[in-house]
């Protein structure tokens, strides 16, 4: 059966709230999370303050909504690689997933920098982001399901929350490597992108290769 037809109003209000995040993704770009106001948000949308606040109540939920978008785009990006090199090796398609995130983070900046950037002062976000920021480690998830570690490798069980094992579907044994992994991979986005690498790192895809392959290896993948 087919979903309900949206009203007018409910396509008008649809069309109005994109409008007020394409206005605070220029923000973000152009002055950065900690600088986003709702007022400059609401100029840029040609409305009055009060009625963008019936959007969204507050700055906070607006980036809210800002980090939300973020975090599934990225994961759409992550899932995407993953699709695409279906029927590779496991190897294969773990370096395609962290080549997909960095694709996007290059042609997203400002959107990488609220997620993985500094945090925003005063600002916490509610755990309704969670599932949206786990995406990306749900696809890697899945992909070191078919790794194996070493029996002489160092148990790291109790350094890890076992929800991670259970949320990514694991090994126990291979969460600490997978949290590691986690980490490198936006560490070594988040360098790139923000200059850290400059005069030091010459060839960026090359050398990023490396540290998919090397993370690859952590979690036992052959």
């Amino acid at each position: 059966m087919l979903g309900a037809v949206p009203t007018a109003r409910e396509r008008a209000r649809a069309q109005t709230t994109e409008a007020i995040l394409a206005a605070a993704r220029t923000q973000l770009a152009e002055v950065g999370a900690a600088a986003l106001s709702l007022r400059a948000v609401a100029r840029e949308v040609g409305m009055v303050s009060s009625a963008v606040y019936r959007y969204f109540p507050s700055r906070d939920e607006l980036l809210t909504a800002l980090i939300v978008e973020a975090y599934d785009a990225v994961g759409q990006a992550a899932e995407a690689a993953h699709d695409a090199a279906a029927g590779t090796t496991a190897r294969e398609r773990w370096v395609a997933v962290w080549r997909g995130v960095r694709t996007w983070a290059q042609a997203h900046p400002a959107q990488y920098a609220l997620i993985y950037g500094s945090p925003v002062p005063g600002y916490v976000a509610p755990e309704d982001t969670l599932p949206a920021a786990g995406r990306v480690g749900v696809v890697l998830g899945r992909i070191a399901t078919e790794g194996h570690l070493d029996a002489e490798d160092e148990d790291l069980t109790a350094a890890v929350s076992p929800d991670v094992a259970e949320g990514l579907g694991i090994d126990p044994r291979l969460a600490a490597a997978a949290v590691s992994a986690w980490t490198l991979l936006f560490g070594t986005v988040g360098f790139e992108l923000f200059g850290q690498y400059r005069n030091v790192v010459l060839d960026r895809e090359t050398f990023f290769d490396h540290v998919a392959e090397r993370a690859a290896s952590s979690v036992g993948l052959p």
